[in-house]
């Protein structure tokens, strides 16, 4: 089968293991609501996925690489439309929890795979450019899954959403089957130690190890605090006629930008370098972080309404907070294709879904740390705490990658590569 057609099922399957964890996102202000967890139990509604994807990627980056990257993927692929079939009828907490653990299982196979896929059939010199696109068939999944997840919720309960995805799922898992080729790279040696210790992916996984807590923290949050009562610290959205949808536009407005940007923030990283690139999206985004939880004091500085068509009363802090989760989407569309293209370029040959593999390692610990430490900030100090901080992991991460780079090249070491 062609590259092209290749990439297009990869691109769908992108799109599909997306649209799952988004929808999961845009309705966890809804669990939490109606299940009602505090303090670690919180932190564990997102840290459940988390730990079973730290878990998972060990073995599914030796399989890929071993084995055919294709025939996992199909595995995986199957388990989360089984999974999916799962969430309705969760009642309780760790219900909850269990269920997102093997939905963690179920995406970083295909997440991963996919991804391996997509680096191994990129051209060397527009590697950047695909993923990029492949990152925005992603962002595209994120915004329509976030806005159907809402929208049906609010219709017509939790069946109509988990089965669109179970849907969507078992459409990419039929188009893998029919259109990708089976993978002949494989190797009997486990490279993901090897390139754990590669000086240029040493170099990023400084950076990548402290920003993973900034955007686990951000993006689990941003809906959060749109959406749970203002008793809690949010801005309380579902309480609207319409929340979920909502908080599905706060969601749709970062996976928006981010959609438009990648293939060109890609192609630049492609002439221009991936460092200068990591640096300048990390360090914006901590910018941006800071100020969101001052989007009720801009939207009344403003004189915005609180009241909306179709959604009756929110807060002034609406239109604000869906701009600044915009401007997130921009910055992270500037650092993740650069970043994803360097993992790429060092694991280039038999060894890409160990390189990912190793990406995908480094950015575990932050991501399960830290919704307990969100949780706990929730709970104890308050919302805006736990921007803060993550606002303050960007900035440490961002001084950390620049601090390598001058040391091993000098002062003009961000241009280096």
């Amino acid at each position: 089968m062609s590259t092209r057609r290749q990439l297009q099922a990869l691109f769908l399957t992108r799109f599909a293991n997306a649209f799952g964890l988004v929808t999961l996102l845009t309705l966890l202000s809804t669990y939490v609501d109606l299940l009602d967890p505090s303090g670690l139990v919180l932190g564990m509604f997102a840290t459940g996925l988390t730990l079973a994807q730290a878990g998972t990627v060990v073995p599914v980056a030796y399989l890929g690489d071993r084995f055919d990257k294709r025939t996992v993927l199909l595995a995986g692929l199957a388990l989360a439309t089984v999974v999916y079939g799962l969430f309705p009828h969760v009642s309780s907490s760790w219900g909850f929890i269990l269920v997102r653990g093997l939905q963690g299982i179920a995406t970083t196979v295909a997440g991963l795979l996919s991804l391996a896929l997509v680096g191994q059939l990129s051209r060397d010199d527009a590697r950047g450019t695909t993923i990029g696109t492949s990152n925005a068939w992603r962002f595209a999944a994120a915004i329509g899954g976030a806005l159907s997840a809402g929208a049906l919720y609010d219709a017509f309960g939790f069946d109509a959403v988990f089965g669109l995805l179970m849907g969507v799922t078992g459409l990419a898992c039929l188009a893998v089957w029919a259109v990708v080729d089976p993978d002949e790279t494989s190797t009997e040696r486990f490279r993901l130690a090897d390139l754990a210790l590669n000086r240029r992916i040493l170099t990023i996984t400084s950076f990548r190890a402290q920003y993973a807590v900034a955007v686990t923290l951000v993006r689990t949050w941003v809906p959060i605090f749109a959406g749970v009562a203002a008793a809690r610290g949010g801005l309380g959205y579902n309480a609207a006629v319409n929340g979920a949808t909502a908080v599905a536009v706060v969601i749709a407005a970062e996976k928006f930008t981010n959609m438009l940007a990648q293939p060109h923030t890609g192609g630049l990283s492609d002439r221009f370098g991936r460092a200068r690139f990591v640096f300048v999206g990390g360090l914006c985004y901590g910018l941006v972080a800071l100020v969101v939880p001052s989007t009720p004091a801009i939207g009344a500085a403003l004189g915005l309404p609180a009241t909306y068509p179709f959604f009756g009363h929110l807060s002034a802090a609406f239109l604000p907070l869906v701009a600044l989760n915009g401007l997130l989407g921009i910055a992270d569309s500037i650092r993740e294709p650069a970043s994803m293209a360097l993992f790429a370029d060092e694991g280039a040959g038999n060894g890409v879904a160990s390189s990912f593999g190793v990406r995908d390692l480094v950015w575990r610990p932050g991501s399960v740390l830290a919704p307990l430490a969100g949780g706990w900030l929730t709970t104890n100090v308050g919302m805006a705490a736990v921007f803060y901080l993550g606002a303050g992991a960007a900035f440490t991460g961002v001084a950390a990658f620049l601090g390598i780079l001058t040391y091993r090249y000098g002062p003009r070491g961000i241009a280096e590569w």
